[in-house]
């Protein structure tokens, strides 16, 4: 033998070591958000052919949960209340209150079983998601029949901030409860905990009011040029709540009042001043149907004592029909001297219906209630109460602006380039009083499913990174290298996501199929 075909020979021996080493090691999942404490371990469990999950009082719909996934796969899996199971082992403590909070928890993968932990069943269920990432991405598709094995590790976990959210305007073009539906299992994957509904404004009213019928039947039936009208009726609107809640996501309707109303006013001409002089410039007039993009232009008739009784019964009515403690009521972009007022008057009647009130941060000029919490959108309002924040930045949170300079079809008046996924990451909340993050999209030129996806995703997973991994736990090229491992994985939840040029995605070709992981009981 030559001494060139000996090098080849031992290049070839020492090329296929490395390639079975490769097959036999088992790769660090790419967790998102990142994890408060992690600590991987020798060794593996490999999940047999069948299993048992063994849960204590209380922690039922976690083990559902977690079944669904392993359905997903080759395990023959059995439910049963029990402890210390081998395999998978649910267990509901309250005394991990003080260390984990409400939606903490710990996961402990060994070479037998895999341990959940948490103080409540969100906890449970937030560990059921990061186990669902530790998973091949094919898991989504339901097509896994190949053994699966899981890296050892111990994960203790919380979050940063209480407030997690995303924001879709579904008043300008419509968007129903199918996308809706979609979107809250996606925020359930990155633990996203609270989905805002701007449900009203110039363009359209977007929630069935019993008490007003005329609000869906006239103003149901506007939107934006190109944009989709509808509405959702109270049973929809219902129905979609109990998604949510089963995904540990809390719904917030807004009512965008005194301004923005312009659907309101064309459904009830009543709600105007005389000859209109509410409306400047004077865009439309009743019953014209408005389909243009201006905003601003539009309000109530403050100066009339009745609007109030119209502002109570809307309330009234929306707090019955809304399972969550919240009631936004806008409040932005008005000049009138009777906008303190009435935005004091409003509040109480949120409160006086047993909701907390929202509004964006405008409404902080009047002395509401200091229970009141301020949606900060460009951090510029000079407030005279000392209330809680949501920081909705435009220049890092406002996702209908483009994703890289120059691309069509975005919003980009708070700061032109655009919002990349640099800035949605970066953003670093230090007030006190910031309760949390939340991403708004405006639909003026969102007028898809596919657009919303593109616009939303994967800027939407830095703002669950935001707002559940402590400050100091953040690393933007750490965050672009785990993002890059989730590609396929939104690509088989046939997510139509904007695939950001700065990130290196582990693309393959997937059907997309939705699944929506939901528990056979629910």
């Amino acid at each position: 033998m030559n001494t060139q075909r000996i090098k080849l020979l031992a290049f070839f021996i020492l090329f296929t070591g490395m390639i079975t080493a490769q097959k036999n090691t088992i790769s660090k999942p790419a967790i998102i958000p990142q994890p408060t404490e992690v600590k991987w371990k020798e060794g593996s469990f490999q999940l047999p052919e069948r299993a048992v999950i063994c849960y204590n009082e209380g922690a039922k719909q976690s083990a559902a949960w977690l079944q669904q996934l392993l359905s997903n796969t080759y395990v023959e899996s059995y439910s049963m209340t029990g402890s210390n199971c081998m395999g998978f082992s649910l267990e509901l403590n309250e005394d991990l209150q003080d260390k984990l909070g409400n939606e903490g928890y710990e996961l402990e993968i060994t070479k037998n079983t895999v341990f959940l932990k948490a103080a409540t069943d969100t906890g449970l269920f937030y560990a059921v998601q990061t186990l669902r990432q530790m998973f091949p991405s094919e898991i989504e598709k339901r097509q896994i029949n190949d053994p699966i094995k899981l890296p050892q590790v111990k994960i203790t976990d919380s979050p940063r901030f209480e407030w997690r959210g995303s924001m879709i305007d579904i008043a300008r073009s419509f968007f129903g409860p199918e996308y809706l539906k979609k979107h809250l299992d996606r925020m359930a994957l990155y633990k996203l905990n609270k989905l805002h509904l701007h449900l009203t404004d110039d363009q359209g009213w977007r929630i069935e009011m019993k008490s007003k019928p005329k609000l869906t039947e006239l103003g149901g039936k506007s939107a934006v040029k190109n944009g989709r009208s509808g509405f959702l009726t109270q049973e929809e609107y219902k129905e979609l709540q109990e998604y949510a809640k089963a995904r540990n996501i809390t719904i917030i309707p807004e009512i965008d009042m005194p301004g923005h109303i312009y659907a309101a006013l064309m459904a009830y001409p009543e709600l105007n001043c005389e000859e209109f002089s509410n409306l400047e410039p004077r865009l439309a007039t009743p019953p014209q149907l408005y389909h243009e993009y201006t905003v601003g232009w539009s309000k109530l008739c403050l100066e009339k004592p009745e609007i109030y009784d119209f502002v109570s019964e809307i309330i009234a009515e929306l707090s019955e029909i809304t399972t969550g403690e919240y009631i936004h009521i806008g409040g932005d972009e008005i000049d009138d001297e009777r906008y303190e007022e009435f935005v004091v008057k409003a509040d109480s009647i949120v409160r006086e219906n047993g909701k907390t009130t929202i509004g964006w941060e405008e409404v902080t000029q009047a002395p509401v209630n200091l229970d009141f919490i301020s949606q900060r959108w460009n951090g510029k309002t000079e407030s005279v109460v000392d209330v809680r924040i949501i920081e909705s930045i435009c220049t890092n949170f406002y996702f209908d602006h483009a994703n890289v300079p120059g691309q069509e079809k975005t919003n980009n008046w708070c700061q032109e380039r655009g919002v990349s996924l640099d800035d949605a990451y970066n953003f670093n909340p230090d007030n006190p009083n910031v309760i949390g993050v939340e991403a708004p999209i405006w639909s003026e030129l969102i007028t898809s499913d596919d657009m919303a996806d593109n616009r939303l995703w994967p800027r939407t997973i830095a703002t669950a990174e935001i707002g559940w991994t402590p400050q100091e736990s953040k690393d933007f090229s750490n965050f672009k290298e785990r993002l890059g491992q989730h590609g396929d994985r939104l690509d088989y939840l046939d997510v139509k996501f904007f695939k950001s040029p700065d990130v290196e995605w582990n693309l393959e070709e997937g059907e997309g199929v939705f699944s929506g992981f939901m528990p056979e009981n629910e």
